[in-house]
């Protein structure tokens, strides 16, 4: 289908909803709840009580329901005992303590609340002059005597009617003021992690159409999509490909021509790959340390093959920084993990 849609339907074991952005017939993004209930996720927010620090590093554990803990790299001056609010910023990897931000804030389709974090902002893609205006005047209205809480509109407020934004911001500060009046001294869950589906709806563009009801993953062809993502190998043009393979420590990534060795050949599949490669991390819900074995290619192609990674990088959903070259020519990134791997929630 020609167009975008946007696909919702029940997981098969009932552990939550799975959402697909399927634009013009290929799947672009795909968000599916994990199967386990109790497993700390980016975006809750806990009140937890700060347990053990760690000298010399300014961290310290901090103690969550259900016996789970976090990782909180800025306590220092905090008293051990102390009760706070935190926020879950990424999944933690295997066998470690889940990394939590003492400065939670609260998102929606149309507005980020900030507190702690004072001052009225636009985002910066919305260019229309009158338009900014216009959300300005709705925002301090609707903040009007909030001056600890700071706030930012997104750029899908651009569209939207004045009275849906203003309702999205109103609801946003109440949740924000209620956490943070919170009179409580034991861990606890206050704001539980936003699902797939609620993520589709805040995130997305909106689409020319949506499907929520079971069967929807099979009539889009999102469920033949999902297959292809099990092999590791991405096809790129001109009959080149790349593996993306994940390890204990890192994703590999390597880059291959096909039958042309020429160096004209070795530099498009680069930048094939390049172009390629937010996607394919993004669907297979991989993060962290991502090491790239690009095809042969001279070292004064190097700037012009950063600049492609950074543009195709600064369109996608998830943050990920280009850290540069190892000695032995592999480009090294850094990615945030917002999502747990595809072969964990789908094995």
């Amino acid at each position: 289908m020609k167009g975008s849609v946007v696909a919702i339907e029940p997981r098969a074991d009932g552990a939550g909803d799975m959402a697909a952005l399927m634009v013009n017939g290929r799947l672009h993004d795909l968000l599916i709840d994990p199967p386990e209930s109790n497993r700390l996720q980016p975006g809750a927010i806990y009140r937890g009580i700060l347990d053990r620090p760690v000298k010399g590093a300014g961290a310290a554990t901090v103690r969550l329901p259900d016996g789970q803990s976090g990782w909180l790299r800025e306590a220092k001056g905090i008293r051990p005992g102390t009760a706070l609010l935190v926020q879950v910023t990424t999944h933690a990897e295997p066998g470690k303590a889940a990394p939590l931000s003492p400065r939670p804030i609260f998102k929606s389709r149309y507005a980020i609340v900030t507190p702690g974090a004072p001052g009225l902002n636009v985002a910066r893609s919305i260019k229309d002059e009158e338009g900014r205006d216009r959300l300005d005047v709705i925002a301090r209205e609707v903040m009007d005597g909030a001056e600890s809480l700071g706030l930012v509109i997104r750029s899908a407020a651009a569209e939207a009617e004045d009275g849906a934004v203003a309702d999205d911001i109103a609801e946003m500060r109440a949740l924000a003021e209620q956490v943070l009046a919170d009179p409580g001294t034991e861990p606890e869950l206050l704001v539980d992690a936003p699902g797939a589906a609620t993520l589709a709806w805040r995130d997305w563009p909106t689409p020319d159409l949506v499907e929520d009801r079971a069967g929807s993953f099979a009539d889009h062809g999102v469920l033949d999509e999902i297959e292809l993502l099990h092999s590791p190998r991405e096809p790129l043009s001109g009959g080149a490909w790349m593996s993306v393979e994940p390890t204990s420590a890192l994703v590999a990534v390597d880059v291959n021509t096909g039958g042309d060795f020429s160096p004209a050949a070795g530099l498009k599949a680069n930048l094939a790959a390049l172009a390629a490669l937010p996607r394919a991390l993004r669907l297979r819900g991989l993060g962290g340390q991502i090491v790239l074995d690009l095809a042969p290619s001279t070292k004064k192609l190097r700037p012009e093959l950063e600049a492609a990674a950074r543009r195709a990088l600064r369109a996608d959903v998830v943050e990920t920084q280009v850290v540069g070259w190892t000695p032995l020519g592999h480009l090294e990134l850094n990615r945030k993990r917002e999502r747990l791997p595809l072969t964990e929630v789908l094995p």
